[in-house]
């Protein structure tokens, strides 16, 4: 994952420098308020000007943003057919915004030629079919309309543009669900459920995942209540950054380093007769100790396997996830205790949803992002790096890095010796001209332990901090209350273990919005959040509107993947198909990598085992439950 999304958008926060061609009166803000142009003289285009589309997102800052990822290569193009009968759901020819029907336009996203308005099919030869275009191109936006009905192939129109095909909304639905799963757990020991979803924004995506439930017999862990065993149940999401290989390193290992160092814990408390379970501290040092331990193997023991082989080829394959990086959130349960422990490395992000007395249900943070943004982080650098005046310079680590603490990231931790080395006899990148004592970055995580409340409906969203870019605590937290709302009420003519589950919690009639207690954040003088959580930077930048009522809905089985259609847009459907319309590396400028896991605890079924809930999977034969 790399952390450019922030300095990416500046452009949609710039004051205004593109040339402006005013055809009429445009609103919106001063920065958005871009006049139009006409296109240019080719007969294929047809010489009518709309004004900017105007979303309740300010989603001209989007498309502006675009133009200006996108003017070394062409244009973003979309389009949207003009024979309504054969388009998806929510299209229109009638005049409206990309992919969306006519009712749009009364609200501001498009005022239409007359044409448009009566029918939207503007022919101008009869036979010959036009259609609406959005066109970027030299830091420009207008809209035309272009002749012919057959499918955009090419890569370039005759001007140069990049032509993209706008994707339809049913589109951006298979996409959203491509990567989803959902388990139901019938294990009888505090947990229900769980869903996973990913969405790549890097090419290959950077992100990973990891699930585990580790069947513990009671000669490692007292079990308790007449039990031969308990359940540990792990979760991780890995936030990788300048390349894949240390996030799916930790997908392969980390469950088990720490479950290795867990195991010996347990078993040191079993010889003593007098206690049953391990100190709480032991137990947060042994997760610990399992994260340093591969750490160490990560960027230490695999220079000295190498230096021993003295071939590239090994080199490339051992020292991969040296030279890249991770950020990790690990989740370890304890079914005997039920204590929910969150090891956080870098600035992934777990918070957990327990509904209040008053009905609505209350966010609280479980980790806080390890950024040169948080205070705490930067002052412990500056503490064990004295002297060092650039330690952290512009919220990064030797003004590079944003995360202080993550796996990998070689550069930061190998001394300049080693670094020398490596490159001279096999490849790597100079050593940074601030590098004077690392290792400046740790993969020691901090730890929490939070005792579960299953009788509160509780629940924990894991995810990497693309979708905390996106929307707060409380929001995330609202949005899965929203959509056990909707399930619980769908749930009436349901049947089995899910209707059982939902209807434990869909104790209140459902809200118009987010059913959610709501806290005020402090800030600091540069609009910084104080408790060391960084802010939706889309929130930030694009002047999102508040109202819940128009940003969010609830279409997806997978509560998940229903997380980051909110995150992407919602209701507004232009948003979630532009945004997953854009290809990679183009993409990276407007969202990152995301994956999100949401843990519902419970208690269900004890039929032991752990299915594949079917309806909220994509539908492949390579899911497999983690037990």
């Amino acid at each position: 994952m790399r952390r450019a999304a922030l300095q990416s958008l500046r452009t949609a926060r710039q004051p205004c420098g593109f040339k402006v061609f005013h055809r009429g009166p445009v609103t919106g803000s001063p920065c958005y308020g871009f006049g139009l142009r006409t296109a240019s003289t080719s007969s294929s285009w047809d010489h009518r000007v709309r004004p900017v589309l105007n979303s309740s997102m300010q989603f001209r800052g989007l498309y502006i943003a675009v133009a200006s990822a996108l003017a070394g290569s062409g244009a973003w193009y979309a389009y949207r057919g003009t024979d309504s009968s054969s388009g998806s759901a929510g299209e229109s020819t009638g005049g409206g915004s990309i992919g969306r029907s006519s009712a749009r336009a009364s609200s501001g996203a498009y005022s239409d030629s007359p044409q448009a308005a009566n029918g939207g099919v503007g022919l101008v030869n009869q036979g010959e079919t036009r259609r609406q275009a959005l066109v970027v191109d030299n830091d420009q936006l207008y809209t035309e309309l272009i002749s012919g009905d057959e499918p955009l192939q090419k890569t370039t129109d005759d001007a140069g543009r990049k032509l993209l095909m706008m994707m339809t909304p049913d589109q951006a639905t298979e996409k959203l669900r491509r990567n989803e799963e959902s388990y139901l757990v019938g294990r009888g020991r505090g947990l229900v459920r769980y869903d996973i979803v990913q969405l790549s924004s890097n090419d290959p995506i950077e992100d990973d995942h990891a699930e585990k439930i580790v069947d513990v017999p009671d000669t490692i862990a007292a079990a308790g209540n007449g039990s031969a065993s308990s359940d540990w149940m792990f979760w991780g999401v890995f936030d990788g950054h300048s390349g894949w290989t240390t996030s799916a390193k930790l997908r392969q290992v980390l469950i088990s380093f720490v479950a290795r160092e867990l195991t010996a814990t347990y078993k040191s408390a079993l010889a003593d007769p007098s206690v049953t379970q391990p100190t709480p501290e032991s137990i947060d040092a042994a997760i610990r100790k399992g994260f340093v331990r591969l750490d160490h193997e990560i960027i230490h023991e695999s220079v000295e396997k190498v230096m021993k082989a003295n071939s590239k080829r090994a080199a490339a394959e051992l020292l991969a996830p040296a030279l890249s990086g991770s950020c990790a959130l690990l989740s370890f349960y304890d079914s005997q205790t039920k204590t929910l422990r969150v090891a956080c490395t870098g600035d992934s992000r777990a918070v957990l949803g327990r509904r209040g007395p008053s009905g609505k249900w209350t966010a609280t943070a479980l980790s806080v992002d390890q950024t040169g943004s948080n205070e705490e982080e930067a002052a412990r650098l500056r503490r064990e790096h004295p002297g060092e005046d650039y330690v952290v310079r512009n919220g990064r680590v030797l003004g590079g890095l944003e995360p202080t603490r993550a796996f990998g990231d070689s550069i930061y931790k190998w001394s300049r010796e080693v670094q020398d080395r490596i490159k001279g006899s096999f490849f790597g990148r100079t050593p940074s001209q601030l590098l004077r004592s690392p290792p400046y970055v740790t993969a020691e995580p901090v730890v929490t332990a939070t005792k579960i409340d299953s009788s509160k409906g509780d629940f924990v969203v894991m995810a990497t901090d693309g979708l905390w870019e996106m929307l707060t605590n409380e929001e995330v937290v609202g949005l899965v209350g929203k959509w056990i709302e909707a399930q619980g009420d769908a749930s009436h003519g349901a049947s089995g273990k899910s209707k059982s589950w939902l209807q434990t919690l869909f104790k209140n009639k459902p809200e118009e919005v987010l059913p959610v207690e709501k806290e005020a954040q402090a800030v600091d003088g540069k609009g910084r959040a104080t408790n060391g959580q960084k802010t939706p930077i889309r929130q930030r930048q694009w002047g999102v509107n508040t109202d819940q009522n128009s940003r969010f809905v609830v279409e997806d089985k997978n509560v998940a993947t229903h997380l980051v259609r909110n995150a992407l847009g919602g209701k507004d459907r232009d948003m979630v198909c532009a945004l997953l319309t854009l290809p990679s590396p183009y993409s990276r400028k407007y969202r990152d990598d995301l994956t999100v896991q949401v843990i519902f605890f419970g208690e269900g079924d004890r039929s032991g085992n752990v299915t594949l809930n079917a309806e909220a999977s994509a539908q492949t034969e390579q899911l497999k439950a983690k037990l």
